[in-house]
């Protein structure tokens, strides 16, 4: 599913992009998301910490949807938006549905890197990759954005050692 996107989402894309690349310069996953409200406010950001932590549920998607259930309203939450560099896994879906966030906004999806990952010979998820409406059907979902696909692929390749 595709539309036009804002400056806005574009410049919360970006941002998920710089987190990612964080993520990746600790030893994480490159994955990065900002919660932002319906206004486009950035309220909250995370990047993937599986590695450092040593917590394998230490995914930003999880981490906002989190932070939003305590932190905001039920109207509020349906009104914001997740921007991510990637599609949620089923477990960030399923987080993002109980806590009422309504839209997500990713660039690559999960498609996307299952088969860049068995092209690079990088190991498979321990998770089966569902798109987000599979699990969450009351989520509207954006994505993928091709103008950023090729810059977290990048990520993404040299995290596999690619």
């Amino acid at each position: 599913m595709t539309t036009v996107l804002t400056s806005t989402d574009m410049a919360h894309l970006r941002r998920c992009l710089e987190l990612a690349a964080e993520a990746l310069a600790d030893g994480d996953g490159p994955f990065g998301s900002v919660l932002a409200d319906s206004d486009g406010n950035a309220l909250h950001e995370g990047r993937n910490r599986e590695t450092s932590t040593g917590d394998p549920t230490a995914h930003p998607e999880f981490e906002l949807a989190r932070w939003a259930a305590m932190n905001l309203d039920p109207e509020a939450c349906a009104g914001a938006t997740v921007y991510t560099s990637g599609e949620h896994c089923p477990m960030c879906s399923a987080a993002q549905g109980w806590a009422g966030v309504g839209r997500v906004v990713y660039i690559a999806s999960s498609a996307q890197l299952t088969q860049w990952r068995a092209g690079w010979g990088a190991g498979e998820s321990p998770v089966r990759a569902l798109p987000i409406q599979e699990v969450a059907p009351a989520i509207d979902v954006v994505g993928p954005v091709p103008e950023l696909v090729e810059e977290i692929r990048a990520l993404h390749q040299a995290a596999a050692g690619a």
